[in-house]
């Protein structure tokens, strides 16, 4: 059990953070299966039933293995509709976490990613050893990349890449642990 699964659901105000469940099939595919949403991500559509398996697996996987990626769902807090959800891989030696975030359409722009995103690193920085989050964002990603440089993310490198065929410029993303909660 990680440092953080006793602290979920986790209420932000709007959101919930929380486990992902076999029940949130309908919605996680409704978000999953929008070609908008999964423009620049790296996940591929999946099945329902490969979905319901993935969903299944979230639910009972140790959150936070170092190397090992988990998801996180975010719900609305009012009815706990999963509405998108957040991938975390603490590093190898804990020292930093990978994320990457995915919001249903009809919910971005409304500062919701922003918040969970934020949340989740606020648990991290109080519950884990490590001193860094990295992101990757594709750099046509103005949604993302606005996200995070709202979250004070700062552009450390960027990276020409092939994305699914096709060449693009990756943006690398770092925010370091703030100097009065470091360890």
């Amino acid at each position: 059990m990680s440092s953080i699964e006793p602290l979920l659901p986790h209420g932000t105000g709007r959101l919930l953070l929380r486990r992902l469940r076999a029940s949130d099939l309908a919605d996680f595919q409704a978000y999953r299966q929008d070609p908008q949403v999964g423009l620049y991500q790296g996940w591929q559509t999946q099945s329902d039933t490969e979905a319901l398996a993935f969903l299944q697996q979230m639910a009972e996987a140790p959150l936070l293995q170092p190397g090992v990626w988990c998801q996180l769902g975010m719900a609305d807090a009012a009815s706990d509709q999963l509405i998108g959800d957040i991938g975390i891989c603490l590093a190898a030696d804990s020292a930093a976490a990978e994320i990457g975030f995915s919001l249903r359409a009809s919910r971005q722009g409304q500062g919701l990613a922003a918040e969970g995103v934020g949340a989740l690193i606020a648990l991290l920085w109080a519950h884990t050893p490590a001193g860094e989050v990295l992101a990757i964002t594709d750099a046509r990603n103005r949604g993302s990349i606005h996200l995070l440089e709202r979250l004070g993310f700062a552009r450390v490198d960027s990276q020409e890449a092939v994305f699914r065929g096709e060449a693009c410029v990756e943006h690398h993303y770092r925010v370091a642990k703030p100097a009065q909660l470091a360890r």
